[in-house]
Order: C-alpha cells, then structure tokens, then sequence
C-alpha cells in the first residue's frame, strides 16, 4: 500500500540544528507534492508562528492543513479554518497555576495568537521568539474569559522541569495530555488533544487511512502520532523512548533523515 500522507515534526526533526531546512528535506518534500503525496507539518507551535514555513515550503494552499499546538487545533494552512479543535478553559489555566505556584515554576498559556504569562521571564521569551508573536503580562485571575487558551506550559530550567514532572500529582496526569516538547517547555493540553489526533483529522478530511500514513518526529509530544501511523518514524537524534516505539529509525535532523524517509518509502527511491 503506497504511502499517501506524511506528517512531519519542525524542531529537531524538518529543522536542522541551526533551525534551517537542508536543501535535500526541501527537494524532498517538493518531489513528493509533485507526485501527489500531502505533506503536513504537525507542530506545538501556532499558525502565526509557522506562516513563514509554509510558504516557504509552498504548503500554503487551500489543499493544505497544520496540526498546530500539538494538535489541539488542526487549521486549513491558507485559510485558517479549523476543522478540529480541542482546547482548555480559564478554570484549567487557574488550576494549573496554582500547580505551578506549588512547584515553584514558572507558567505561560499560549492563545491563537499570543502567549501570556503573569511574570516575565526568559523562557516565555524563548517561546515569543520562536513564534514571531506577542508576549501579553496579565495575572491569571483577571484573564478574559472570552480569549481561547489553547494550551498551558511550564517553562524552565531543564533541570527544574525534570524534577517537576516527577511530582505532578495523579490528578494533574488524569486531567491533561502532557507532553515534554522541549527541554525548557512542558505543556498541558486538552485531554483528547494530541499530535495523533489531528494527523487523524487530516487524513479523515482528505479520505486517508491510517495505514497510508506516515509520522515523523524526535520527542515526547510526537509519541502520538508515531503511534498512531502505519509507519512510525523516529530520528536518529530522538528520545530513547520515540525510538523505542517507532517502526523505523531514520538519520538525524542534521543528515538529511526526512528527506531519506520520503525518499525511500515514499518516492521509492534506492537510499
């Protein structure tokens, strides 16, 4: 059964380690549009963040669709229609903050178009950016009630995040979809949202099963989809526990490895 969609993770997987797209993953993914292969990028990052991208890489049209925010909400690229969308509320942003008071790490709720934060601090800077977007200091409790929080984040030291995550409380586990999607970011999703979740929408909309997928990724937050694919592929520069799932275990970020998987399992071509 030939391969018809791919779903491709940006950071540390489609971009290199000076955050560039190698000249052989943009011939690759250019061949594979000519051949009526769809090309996805699934990221934790925001449309607006990732405009430039899709350009780029002329994944921009009506045809197009990004799971966006880790898949909470998946969105036509030219458009900005969404066809799927599950995000949190305003009492999640408080319960979650007063988590984060407990720990003793800083939080940040990311809207459709801006990141929030009730103290400044480095690491949301890091987040405004990666994104080319807005950062917007308000106390939690004076929140709109009617922006949309897509998702939630602690966002630290590596060191802080990694004591952190061994003291979230069953209850917090039970209440979200967690995923680390950095050393510095670990985010809080809605439950049903997942990087899994909107490759699924995509190809629902584009009449794809998922045995005709591929997903291709390097950290926790693409354990989902990796999963969910007919052919899982993790990077050679992966988490241990990606690469311990995945069907397939492709080059690093930095040797070109998407290009090598869409060369070989999508445009058949001899590696």
């Amino acid at each position: 059964m030939p391969y018809k969609l791919i779903a491709l993770d940006m950071d540390g997987t489609l971009f290199n380690e000076k955050k560039e797209i190698s000249v052989r993953n943009r011939a690759a993914i250019k061949e594979a549009r000519e051949n009526g292969k769809n090309v996805v990028i699934a990221t934790g990052r925001p449309l607006v963040g990732i405009r430039k991208v899709l350009d780029d890489l002329e994944l921009n049209t009506h045809d197009d669709y990004v799971i966006a925010f880790n898949g909470a909400l998946v969105q036509n690229a030219k458009t900005g229609e969404v066809i799927y969308k599950s995000v949190l509320t305003l009492n999640d942003y408080k319960f979650l903050y007063e988590v984060s008071k407990d720990l003793e790490v800083h939080i940040q709720a990311l809207t459709e178009t801006y990141v929030t934060t009730p103290v400044l601090n480095p690491f949301t800077q890091v987040e405004a950016d990666l994104n080319g977007i807005e950062i917007v200091k308000n106390d939690v409790y004076t929140f709109s009630e009617s922006e949309t929080i897509v998702k939630v984040m602690f966002v630290d030291e590596k060191e802080k995040l990694d004591k952190v995550v061994t003291l979230l409380s069953d209850e917090v586990k039970a209440k979200y979809t967690i995923v680390r999607s950095s050393p510095i970011f670990l985010e809080f999703l809605h439950l049903e949202a997942n990087k899994g979740v909107g490759v699924n929408a995509v190809a629902v909309a584009k009449n794809i099963g998922s045995h005709e997928v591929i997903c291709v990724g390097d950290a926790g937050n693409d354990i989902a989809m990796i999963n969910y694919a007919g052919l899982g592929v993790a990077m050679g520069n992966a988490y241990d526990d990606v690469k311990g799932i995945a069907d397939h275990i492709t080059d690093t970020n930095d040797e070109d490895g998407v290009a090598k998987v869409i060369e070989q399992f999508m445009l058949k071509k001899v590696i």
